[in-house]
């Protein structure tokens, strides 16, 4: 039994305890005033534990990617790095991609739920990010790969799956021919239904939210906006006090900081969920250019070139978590923008974080707080929210050097 001590750990319902909260095999115990004689105990005295943040909509991180190689070692790598980013669990995500490569993913995803240990960020299981998109709403993703909902097709991802419950999450347009059975056997098979890529009406979400339509992806970008003759994805999002916001990392730039902020103002904090949309820039394995920060990533054997807009380059070598790491906003250094632009509450931060994704994705009865018998994840921060060590299912992950 470990025991860590600390004066302010943060609970559901606005609720901080102090004391000592038991770990034991993975699992959260008690907090208790006192310990046993020659118990283990460390001591975060003047910090805050809250607990680890649920990333429901990431691609890659750091040294590891599923959108460029889904293989069980990529996504390892994943598992590794994303502790030191407050991450403790998360969403491999695809894209809109060849169905044999969604095929893989998931079959390689499958197979980690069952066979990880203690090994960094528990990766939960799936979210396809397509291939039920709308093309004219693509971005950045695979043309050639958005297509119409097609239930064999559809059969054919869930039964990739070594058990149900693998594929937790898919982005889809509800405009497209065929989304209403889509939306149905879906809702049926446990996935949640997010309206993503998408120039779907108000009146067809409206009509088709029931069935199971129940948030959106990266609020405001790849979808149709508001206007007050027609409030397509975003304005819908806003309007529907049951539908929830995903919103993708804040570096202002994709959404600026006052967008947020009106949301943040309009919905229930219930109904707000945080993600990073990371890609794992340096793991591309074709060249890409990123239209918004005017940069083209070209994959060299062990590094990654980029060349601006300007022509000039840098190269990077894209195995060494040091160089590849700031490619690329991370979740904690994201959450410490939200902070500085709408200044929530720590409870707050902790619902967007940790509470509402683990409840939307159904894993609370697991993640998402420090309840006993939960798992053990939580961060250890200041009170500027810098990262002093993440514990996943128990076991400390530190960073090597000073994390600013």
């Amino acid at each position: 039994m470990l025991y860590v001590k600390c004066d302010q750990i943060y609970f559901p319902n606005q609720i901080i305890k102090h004391g000592y909260l038991e770990v034991e095999n993975g699992k959260c115990g008690r907090v208790v005033d006192d310990v046993p004689l020659n118990a283990e105990v460390v001591d975060y005295t003047g910090s805050i534990i809250i607990p680890g943040f649920i990333d429901q909509h990431i691609h890659g991180w750091g040294t590891g990617s599923f959108g460029s190689d889904k293989s069980i070692a990529s996504i390892k790598e994943m598992k590794k790095n994303l502790p030191y980013e407050g991450v403790t669990s998360f969403l491999a995500t695809s894209g809109a991609e060849p169905i044999e490569e969604l095929i893989e993913g998931i079959r390689n995803v499958s197979w980690l739920v069952k066979n990880q240990k203690d090994d960094g960020a528990t990766v939960l299981g799936v979210h396809l990010e397509g291939p039920f998109i709308n093309k004219e709403f693509k971005g950045m993703q695979r043309e050639e790969c958005c297509i119409n909902p097609n239930m064999a097709i559809m059969d054919q991802l869930l039964k990739a799956q070594s058990s149900p419950g693998i594929i937790k999450l898919m982005t889809m347009a509800p405009e497209l021919d065929g989304a209403k059975e889509m939306i149905i056997k879906c809702h049926e098979n446990g996935i949640q239904i997010n309206i993503g890529h998408s120039g779907a009406t108000f009146e067809c979400i409206r009509d088709l939210k029931e069935y199971g339509l129940g948030g959106v992806t990266h609020m405001f970008s790849g979808m149709s906006g508001f206007h007050h003759r027609e409030l397509g994805v975003a304005g819908s999002a806003m309007y529907f006090d049951d539908l929830n916001c995903e919103f993708a990392k804040q570096t202002g730039n994709t959404v600026k900081q006052e967008a947020f902020a009106i949301v943040w103002k309009l919905k229930n904090k219930d109904k707000i969920c945080m993600s990073t949309d990371c890609g794992g820039i340096a793991q591309t394995n074709k060249e890409r250019y990123h239209y918004i920060r005017k940069e083209t990533f070209i994959p060299d054997g062990d590094y990654l070139i980029i060349r601006k807009d300007d022509g000039t380059e840098t190269r990077i070598d894209k195995h060494n978590y040091a160089e590849v790491r700031d490619l690329e906003l991370s979740y904690i250094k994201s959450i410490r923008n939200m902070i500085e632009n709408v200044h929530p509450s720590i409870h707050e931060v902790v619902k967007v974080t940790a509470e509402n994704p683990a409840k939307y994705i159904n894993v609370y009865d697991r993640k998402g707080s420090l309840e006993e018998g939960k798992d053990a994840d939580f961060l250890v921060i200041d009170k500027d929210f810098n990262i002093k060590v993440t514990y996943c299912m128990g076991k400390p992950y530190v960073y090597e050097v000073d994390y600013v």
